[in-house]
């Protein structure tokens, strides 16, 4: 049986004996799309079904997105990995941050993890209000000194800095310097327009002890409690037309992988975003363990995971991207030539999305 019929076979089981709802597979193998898969349903409220074209919220695995622009920035020399944050973007240097850098950013160690008190929906819709307010902050550490990861900050902590460089907003950005190139201008938002709505997955959630928890909003938090539950945030329209590039991508599950695929040596179709030394330099660990917060990733390069590393410093990383909340994913493994995208709705602590990559990686003969 081919690799794509395999698949699909998988997630149609996973939908069919309740494990998940609605979800897309797509992976590129030496620069082919060898599964492009989807089962299941796109809303419950309608009974849409899941097609090729359906458009998922991926939640932080936008971050990736948004770490390659950086990059390409980097590359055409506009900015260093060391550049002062406050260089491009001098309002950011209030409260002693002015040498807090872009590497910083990248690799969650800028101190400013949580979401400032006192902002809301408004602000969070609103660019120019939410980098007002980051730039206000005060670290609660020392720049480097410990990694907490940035579940929302990242958002303008890097797009702001891409924005100041560029002068493009972010969302044009995105679609110009990487959804045009790849063809995929239609299946990859951070703010989507109006007439893809309705392509949009409905997200669900299953909490363990039946309810949301309860969560103190008087306290910062890295997700504070009015954007929780998650699910529910992100389904609604103005949650979907903001641009927050750490946490409200939209996008199909071949987009994702595609984006991927043009980071592999050759890229995609003729098309790879940044050369193979630029990755390199991109996907080097920053810091050590014993310098990570609890619940912090433990492989944090340049913007992207490094996922499957090894515990020694001889056994090298296999891969590199971001997941997100709810068990999006998308990856590039250059040591097999592989690049995924995987795309899902129903949110719940048994969800298939570590079975889906096993099985994946098995029907292609790569270790898993």
């Amino acid at each position: 049986m081919r690799v794509q019929e395999k698949m699909q076979r998988l997630l149609d089981d996973l939908v069919r004996n309740g494990r998940e709802r609605g979800l897309q597979l797509a992976a590129y193998l030496d620069g082919k799309l060898v599964v492009d898969a989807w089962a299941g349903v796109a809303d419950v409220n309608t009974g849409r079904r899941v097609d090729g074209a359906t458009l998922f919220p991926v939640f932080s695995t936008t971050k990736g997105l948004a770490a390659t622009l950086i990059h390409l920035l980097v590359e055409r020399c506009k900015l260093t990995y060391d550049t002062p944050i406050a260089a491009v973007w001098p309002e950011f240097a209030a409260q002693g941050k002015q040498s807090i850098t872009v590497r910083h950013a990248l690799s969650h160690t800028t101190g400013l993890a949580c979401m400032p008190l006192g902002v809301g929906y408004a602000e969070l819709v609103d660019w120019d209000a939410m980098c007002r307010a980051i730039a206000r902050m005060r670290p609660v550490s020392s720049r480097g000194a410990q990694s907490v990861y940035h579940a929302v900050t990242y958002s303008w902590l890097v797009g702001e800095v891409a924005h100041r460089v560029d002068g493009r907003p972010f969302g044009q950005m995105l679609q110009e310097e990487i959804c045009r190139p790849l063809g995929i201008g239609d299946d990859m938002f951070v703010g989507i327009p109006d007439e893809v709505e309705p392509r949009v997955a409905w997200l669900e959630e299953i909490f363990e002890s039946g309810q949301p928890p309860v969560v103190d909003n008087t306290v910062p938090r890295d997700v504070p409690g009015w954007m929780l539950p998650l699910h529910a945030w992100m389904n609604q329209p103005q949650v979907r037309r903001a641009c927050v590039p750490a946490s409200n991508g939209i996008m199909t599950a071949r987009a994702l992988a595609r984006h991927y695929a043009s980071l592999l040596p050759g890229g995609v179709d003729g098309v790879a975003l940044l050369p193979p030394a630029r990755v390199r330099e991109a996907t080097q660990v920053q810091l050590q363990t014993d310098s990570l917060a609890e619940n912090t990733p433990r492989h944090i390069a340049l913007g992207y995971m490094i996922l499957g590393a090894g515990k020694g410093p001889d056994t090298p990383a296999t891969a590199f991207g971001h997941g997100g909340y709810g068990g999006s994913v998308g990856f590039a493994d250059p040591q097999h030539r592989l690049a995924v995208g995987l795309t899902k709705n129903r949110y719940c602590k048994n969800g298939a999305q570590d079975e889906i990559l096993s099985e994946l990686r098995g029907v292609l003969g790569i270790p898993r």
